[in-house]
């Protein structure tokens, strides 16, 4: 949540923080504020309360600070309302200590009342302008700003990214982390600091991905790593192959469009990173045939939508590879004191491989002696390097907070594995495997067929723009698939909603059906295809107008639907990848027909890094 941006090098630095800041919007946030360093040595704040475009206008575009070395900081508030007081960066009491911080201190009020007592005083409400303070403290005692940062590491319980500028260093910039991503980038002449990848993906594809505890000093075209003794660290840089035009909007407009748009190659590209002809080799992630035979049984733990495509991945590996699977929440994993289980592999999902709850969930398996695996999307995050084995998703950047491409190479890898292991295990045949894999290869097409004919689906949003509240049915696959549709119609549209077991229906929840409410069946499992039926006429028959997402040619569905939405045939175990398509489009037509900030919905990040 939130996003840090720092620059030292020889140009303007406002500017560069502000365009750094904006491609962290997507991370969530409700005001924003940028630290520099001016000419004279003095450091100059500007905060704003609202949208980036606000502190541009303050700022001139930030040509109104002058000075090469800055930090700055979207805030997406956790201790204070969103307001310019409680915005960052904050000052020390001499204003001559500024600090940049994401995550939350969790001890901030104990602290906050040892600095009163040593004189300090407080104009926020904010733990960072705690933390802040503390580093003072602590720099006032040792003069040393590693030192300093040192001591606030072993008095601060919580999670933090804090980056500081000192009056008395001058063209420096000092950072640390604990549990909240941070990057570094340096060129021959500049140094960057950043949250996440885009920030400072125009300036460098080499960053250092810092670990926790470490203590950076960036000066421009030089970056020093410190362990807690001041010791020198050695580093070695992580290439990304993104480029700069893939976190553009490219002519789309908005990126959760574009990003809709790239499924096809996303899954096309995952696919053929793991698979050479009829063999998937997963060697690289630490999943080889010996491995998988010892495996007795999964456990896949993520959150948001990534949990929705382990909810997937349990019926398809169970379905292919008769191994025994559980489907958790992260943030409730750890919480109900799981039995160990050394034969037990747990798979961890997320897109940024930042979310707080996941990472906490792997390092409870790790703990237990259980091996883990992390499905995600970036390389060198504190997922990928926490878990033993990484299989990563070719998704590239994704900006949107609502997630869509990565969503689908997370369903891809997930398939992957299904097969692997029903290979390896023997649970289906040479003949099913060839054409599993064959229409794994398939899917790339029809997702884009399906992309390329969306005029009933833009018809279907329009009628439904004025509902109040909505229902999505399924079972099985169909289900899963229901549950992310959900998801992405509350996310951006603020329409409620809710996806059941269609069989559940008639266990309460069919009392709150009444004449106009819109009920989607997805229908896309062959052998309960007619039960689901029933609970459609069930509702219709209470007056529910009926949506039915459908295979082609599915006329049963169309004699009862209202409304069809059809989609080309697969196997069943692959539904949910071509069913997710027009749920997507549908929040997304839904959302822009109502005036919604699609890339950026209310209340919303998209890397959660608290818990």
């Amino acid at each position: 949540m939130c996003g840090i941006v720092g620059y030292i090098g020889e140009k303007q630095a406002a500017p560069l923080l502000l365009e750094g800041l904006e491609k962290l919007e997507y991370r969530g946030y409700d005001s924003a504020g940028i630290a520099v360093e001016d000419n004279s040595g003095n450091i100059e704040i500007m905060r704003a309360k609202g949208r980036l475009s606000c502190l541009a206008e303050k700022t001139r575009c930030g040509k109104a600070l002058e000075g090469c070395c800055g930090i700055g900081h979207t805030r997406w508030a956790t201790h204070g309302e969103p307001s310019e007081c409680n915005a960052h960066p904050h000052f020390n009491d001499g204003q001559t200590i500024a600090a940049v911080h994401n995550g939350i201190i969790e001890n901030y009020t104990e602290l906050k009342k040892k600095l009163l007592k040593r004189g300090y005083s407080f104009y926020s409400e904010t733990d960072t302008e705690v933390a802040t303070k503390l580093v003072d403290y602590y720099y006032e005692k040792h003069g040393d700003p590693v030192k300093a940062i040192a001591n606030f590491t072993l008095r601060v319980k919580g999670s933090y990214a804090l980056a500081v500028l000192f009056k008395d260093y001058p063209k420096q910039i000092f950072a640390v982390r604990k549990d909240s991503p941070m990057i570094i980038g340096v060129t021959k002449k500049e140094a960057l600091l950043a949250s996440d990848v885009p920030a400072i993906l125009k300036y460098t594809k080499n960053v250092y991905f810092v670990e926790n505890s470490e203590i950076i000093c960036l000066e421009a075209g030089k970056a020093v790593f410190y362990n807690l003794d001041k010791e020198e660290l050695e580093k070695t840089p992580v290439k990304i192959n993104w480029n700069a035009e893939s976190a553009e909007k490219g002519g789309y407009e908005h990126f959760m469009l574009k990003e809709m748009h790239e499924q096809p190659k996303v899954v096309k590209d995952t696919v053929s990173y793991y698979t050479d002809g009829e063999k998937i080799n997963l060697n690289r992630s630490g999943l080889t045939g010996r491995t998988i035979k010892k495996i007795k049984n999964i456990t896949i733990v993520a959150c948001g939508s990534a949990y929705h495509a382990g909810v997937v991945a349990q019926y398809v590996i169970e379905k292919l590879a008769r191994i025994p699977v559980r489907v958790e929440l992260a943030s409730e994993f750890r919480y109900r004191e799981p039995v160990a289980d050394k034969n037990c592999l747990v798979i961890a999902i997320s897109q940024s491989g930042e979310t707080a709850d996941t990472l906490a969930a792997v390092r409870e398996a790790k703990k237990l002696g259980m091996k883990t695996l992390a499905i995600v999307n970036v390389v060198g995050s504190s997922l990928a390097r926490v878990a033993d084995g990484v299989m990563y998703t070719y998704a590239g950047p994704e900006i949107a907070v609502a997630t869509t491409k990565a969503y689908s190479a997370q369903l891809i890898a997930e398939y992957l594995l299904a097969l692997k292991f029903a290979k390896v295990r023997g649970t289906v045949s040479a003949e099913k495997y060839s054409a599993l894999l064959s229409e794994l290869n398939a899917l790339s097409g029809k997702i884009e067929s399906i992309l390329n004919n969306k005029a009933e689906i833009q018809r279907f949003a329009a009628e439904a723009a004025n509902k109040k509240t909505m229902f999505f049915i399924g079972r099985g696959v169909d289900y899963a698939a229901c549950i992310e549709g959900s998801l992405k119609l509350k996310e951006i549209s603020y329409i409620h909603s809710e996806a059941y077991a269609a069989g559940e229906l008639k266990h309460g929840t069919i009392s709150l059906i009444e004449d106009g409410t819109l009920v989607l069946g997805v229908l896309m499992q062959q052998e309960l295809l007619e039960k689901t039926l029933s609970n459609l006429v069930e509702t219709k028959s209470r007056g529910a107008y009926v949506a039915a997402l459908t295979y082609e040619g599915m006329n049963k569905a169309k004699e009862i639907a209202d409304v069809q939405l059809v989609v080309p045939q697969t196997y069943d175990v692959f539904a949910a990848s071509l069913a997710v398509i027009p749920l997507q489009l549908f929040a997304y037509y839904l959302s822009v027909l109502k005036g919604n900030d699609v890339d950026k919905p209310r209340n919303l990040a998209k890397s959660v890094t608290v818990e």
